[in-house]
C-alpha cells in the first residue's frame, strides 16, 4: 500500500508540473519587461505618491531617484509621513518638486498604507488637479532614470490604465539567495505576468512597489476607498483597475528594493503578514495549500532518493524528471537575479520554508496578531480581489 502511494503521489507530481509548462500562462519564462522608452508627441504631468512610516534609512535614496528621472513631461512627488518617529520626513530632503505632508491618525476599516496613500492622492486633487497619473511607490524603493518614462510611454502606447513593476528584491545574504527568488517565482506563478497583461484573462495582479495609474480611472473605480481595508493592496488595486481597462505587469533588473532582509526572522515576518491573508482566512485553503506544497515542492526529492534505494525505477524516474522540470522553470528566475543553475536544487527547501511560514501566519492570526506591520495590526481585515 505504501509503495503504491508513493507511486501515485510521484506521478501526480509530475503531471502538475507538466501541466504548469503548458497550462499556466508560461508564467516560468519570466519574460515581462518594459522596453526603452520611444518618443511621445505629448508627455503627461505625473504625481509621485511614497507613504512612508520610519522609512529614515532609504527614504532620501528613493526620493531623489524620482526627482533626477530623465523625465520629459512635469513629475511632482509627495511623501506622506505616516506618524513616524524616526525623522522620516526631515531625511526625505527638500526640493521645490517635493512635498512632505503630515499623515492623519488612521481612521478605523483602513489599513495603514492605503490610509497614507489616500491621503496623498487628496494632495493630488487639491495641489495638481491637472495631474494624468499617480505613481504609487514605496520608500525602499530607488528607481533608475529612465523608469518613469518607460512606464509612462507603455501605458499611453498600450493603453494601459495599470503599469507595474515587480522591482528587483534585494538578494544578498544567504536566506535572500535562498528565499528571494523563490519568493518571486511563486508570485509569477499564482498571478502569471502574461496571464494578468491579457485583457481577455480574469487574471489581475499588481506589484506594489511601483505602480503608475491612470487618475482618472482610479477616480471611475471608486480610489482608494474602494481598497481600503486590504492587506494585500496591490494585487487589490490591480483588481480594482483591471475592471475598467487592461492592466500590464513586468519585472525590472534596473529598478531595485532597498528593503534587507539578512536574516530568516526579517523575511519570516514580511511573509506571515499576509500569507493567511491570501488565503481567506480559510482552514480548508490552508490544508490544501499545505498538501499541494508538499507534493509539488517536496515530494520529487525525497521520492527520487526513496526509489534509488527502493530500486524502483517508475519511482525515481518520475521523480527524477519532476525535479529537473522543477529546475528548468526555476531557472529564468535564477538569471534574473544572477544566480547559478544549480541554486534549483534548494527549492524544495524554500518550499518546505514557505509552508511553514504559511502555516505561521495562520497562527499568528488565531493568536490576534495577523496582519502586525510596523507597529500595527489588521487581525480582521479582509483581502478583496
Amino acid at each position: 500500500m505504501i509503495h503504491a502511494s508513493m507511486v501515485a503521489i510521484s506521478l501526480i507530481s509530475l503531471l502538475i508540473w507538466i501541466g504548469l509548462i503548458f497550462l499556466r500562462g508560461y508564467f516560468w519564462r519570466a519574460d515581462q519587461r518594459l522596453t526603452v522608452a520611444g518618443e511621445l508627441d505629448e508627455w503627461p504631468s505625473i504625481v509621485a505618491v511614497i507613504p512612508a512610516r520610519n522609512e529614515l534609512e532609504t527614504i532620501e535614496r528613493s526620493v531623489h531617484s524620482l526627482l533626477a528621472q530623465n523625465y520629459v513631461g512635469n513629475i511632482k512627488v509627495i511623501v506622506v509621513d505616516d506618524n513616524s518617529d524616526d525623522g522620516t520626513a526631515k531625511a526625505a530632503g527638500e526640493n521645490p518638486n517635493l512635498r512632505i505632508i503630515c499623515g492623519k491618525p488612521l481612521e478605523p476599516g483602513w489599513t495603514g498604507k492605503l490610509w497614507a496613500v489616500h491621503q496623498g492622492v487628496l494632495e493630488i486633487d487639491q495641489s495638481f488637479p491637472n495631474a494624468e497619473y499617480v505613481l504609487l511607490t514605496d520608500a525602499d524603493i530607488e528607481h533608475h532614470k529612465e523608469n518613469l518614462s518607460e512606464l509612462v510611454y507603455k501605458a499611453v502606447t498600450d493603453n494601459r490604465h495599470l503599469v507595474s513593476l515587480m522591482v528587483k528584491l534585494r538578494c544578498v545574504s544567504m536566506w535572500e539567495k535562498l528565499l528571494i527568488p523563490a519568493f518571486v517565482y511563486f508570485f509569477q506563478k499564482l498571478y502569471p505576468f502574461p496571464s494578468v497583461n491579457s485583457p481577455t484573462n480574469g487574471i489581475s495582479a499588481a506589484a506594489g512597489g511601483c505602480m503608475l495609474i491612470r487618475l482618472d480611472t482610479l477616480r471611475q473605480a471608486g480610489g482608494i476607498e474602494a481598497i481600503k481595508d486590504c492587506l494585500i493592496d496591490d494585487c487589490a488595486m490591480g483588481a480594482l483597475i483591471k475592471e475598467k481597462g487592461s492592466i500590464w505587469l513586468g519585472l525590472s533588473e534596473r529598478t531595485i528594493s532597498l528593503r534587507c532582509y539578512s536574516d530568516l526572522s526579517e523575511m519570516w515576518h514580511m511573509v506571515t503578514r499576509t500569507a493567511f491573508v491570501q488565503l481567506n482566512y480559510s482552514i480548508l485553503n490552508l490544508l490544501l495549500t499545505v498538501i499541494a506544497m508538499i507534493v509539488i515542492y517536496l515530494a520529487p526529492p525525497l521520492l527520487f532518493i526513496f526509489g534509488l534505494i527502493m530500486s524502483d525505477p517508475v519511482i525515481w524516474v518520475s521523480a527524477g524528471s519532476t525535479y529537473l522540470i522543477m529546475g528548468f522553470l526555476y531557472s529564468s528566475t535564477l538569471t534574473l537575479y544572477a544566480l547559478s543553475i544549480l541554486n534549483a536544487c534548494f527549492l524544495p527547501f524554500a518550499g518546505l520554508i514557505y509552508i511553514l511560514m504559511t502555516v505561521s501566519s495562520a497562527i499568528r492570526h488565531w493568536q490576534g496578531k495577523g496582519g502586525a506591520w510596523k507597529g500595527r495590526s489588521y487581525s480582521n481585515s479582509k483581502l478583496q480581489g
